[in-house]
């Protein structure tokens, strides 16, 4: 049995979709972030960066999103090549959401969302480097129905990311590619299942009231 120990963000989102994308057996532990128990002793056995989400697998800690992915695609042989050209291509767009996608995401959700004081130059700096990093995914899906060949973790890790763009600021008009793209992974019923893992979240970008309060308490996570 595999322990997953999550919370309801993107990064959780790429291993909660992942397991039911491969019908593995797990038991999911939600961490409360509110209350700081991703830093408390027993989990920084676990991840010592105390970060969601982890992953214990018949005893083996397994930390960082990516990590995890790859650890359980590897021990079903799915959702990523064995062949090492295919493999290659599926590691390359998984590590440009990895390295680019994940970290501009997440430093527009700091500076347009979670920081009470507003920059205009930091915002806009992470934004409009979201909307280049989109335009480079809708520009390879125009010519590839998945990112690499077969849909893939490359297609978890980046999907769990621009399907929330609205909470980032990030413009995907004229993006048809990546919102054709969108909509099959949305299809899929293991990507459906893997979004209401540890909970259903409500759609924050439309949902002017529950943004507000979810921002209010992400100020008080980044505050710690």
């Amino acid at each position: 049995m595999i322990d997953l120990y999550t919370a309801p963000t993107p990064n959780g989102w790429k291993a909660s979709v992942t397991l039911e994308e491969l019908g593995l057996p797990y038991e999911t532990h939600p961490i409360n972030m509110l209350e700081n128990e991703q830093k408390e002793p027993w989990f920084l056995k676990i991840n010592p960066n105390g970060r969601i989400p982890a992953i214990v697998d018949d005893g083996l800690p397994v930390f960082e999103s990516g990590a995890i992915m790859i650890h359980l695609a590897e021990k079903t042989g799915r959702l990523l090549p064995a062949e090492p050209a295919a493999r290659a291509r599926v590691m390359s767009w998984l590590m440009f959401q990895m390295g680019g996608v994940g970290p501009m995401m997440g430093q527009a959700n700091v500076f347009f969302r979670y920081f009470p004081e507003k920059l205009p130059s930091a915002i806009q700096r992470y934004q409009h480097e979201g909307r280049r990093l989109f335009e480079v995914l809708d520009g390879h899906l125009a010519e590839n129905e998945w990112l690499a060949g077969e849909f893939s973790i490359a297609d978890i890790a980046n999907w769990c990311w621009v399907r929330t763009h609205k909470w980032s600021g990030i413009d995907v008009e004229g993006l048809d590619h990546i919102q054709r793209w969108r909509g099959q992974c949305e299809e899929r019923p293991g990507c459906r299942r893997g979004l209401e893992v540890p909970v259903k979240m409500p759609n924050l970008g439309e949902n002017e009231k529950d943004a507000e309060q979810f921002a209010k308490n992400a100020q008080k996570i980044l505050q710690r």
